[in-house]
């Protein structure tokens, strides 16, 4: 078997049994939808009657601009907690056995990044179908280009997550202490809730060397239609730089894990 068909096996291996426990119990599923819900159902309202006519250059409609924000915010959300699952198996030892399996060390990074995304494509489908009615449109060939964004930078977000849990597992609420003091200031300054265009240039300019805030953009002219953008490849450039940087530290800290 070759190296990259033994990587895609391993990274199958790792992803199918962090999704078995989902499968069998899929009520943390269903929580996971309601706060990305409350969020359109009542922030959104406010936006509407606030933004309306200067939904960040995509029209009047400004659910065009909230929705694709809210998937970017549930990715984020998702992703860049799974390091706290790694925390609950040091804890079992459920972790030192996995590493001592035959499977590659980045496809215990990848698999369980990748796990992470399934419920969230799902999620993201439940919210663009409950949105339909309301006037969001959807264009088929951005959303997928959209979702295939926020895989890219689900993997690098959580893999970070995952060198993050490994780092702190002795001081184990480091992890969020750490978390919540970076989660917070990206999303504000990715203009993912509140447009920045109408905020000080201190913050426009500092938002420009967010990672976040180009994913925000692209995904919102991706769900747009608007694919040939230049701030589209900024987005993808934005997502595979960390993705590489988070496996990069990933693996790293994998290797130290031991």
């Amino acid at each position: 078997m070759t190296t990259l068909a033994t990587s895609f096996r391993d990274v199958g291996i790792v992803a199918g049994r962090e999704l078995r426990p989902l499968i069998r119990s899929p009520f943390s599923l269903i929580f996971g939808m309601i706060q990305p819900l409350v969020f359109l159902a009542l922030f959104g309202p406010l936006l509407a009657g606030s933004l309306r006519g200067q939904a960040g250059g995509l029209g009047s409609d400004v659910w065009q601009w909230f929705v694709p924000a809210i998937l970017v915010m549930t990715t984020l959300f998702g992703t860049s907690t799974v390091g706290a699952n790694l925390l609950g198996e040091f804890l079992t030892g459920s972790h030192e056995r996995m590493l001592v399996t035959p499977l590659s060390r980045q496809s215990l990074l990848v698999g369980r990044a990748l796990k992470e995304m399934v419920p969230l494509a799902g999620q993201a489908l439940v919210i663009v179908l409950v949105m339909l009615p309301f006037g969001f449109d959807l264009h088929p060939a951005g959303a997928l280009l959209g979702l295939v964004l926020l895989t890219l930078f689900g993997v690098g977000l959580g893999s970070l997550s995952y060198a993050l849990a490994v780092a702190v597992r002795r001081t184990d609420w480091m992890f969020w202490v750490v978390h919540q003091t970076l989660l917070f200031p990206l999303m504000i300054l990715s203009g993912m809730l509140l447009p920045l265009e109408t905020g000080p240039g201190w913050m426009r300019a500092v938002a420009h060397f967010n990672p976040l805030a180009h994913m925000v953009t692209a995904e919102r002219l991706l769900f747009a239609g608007r694919i040939a953008e230049p701030a589209v490849a900024w987005g993808f450039v934005a997502a595979a730089a960390t993705a590489l940087v988070g496996l990069w530290v990933g693996i790293r800290a994998m290797h130290r894990s031991t």
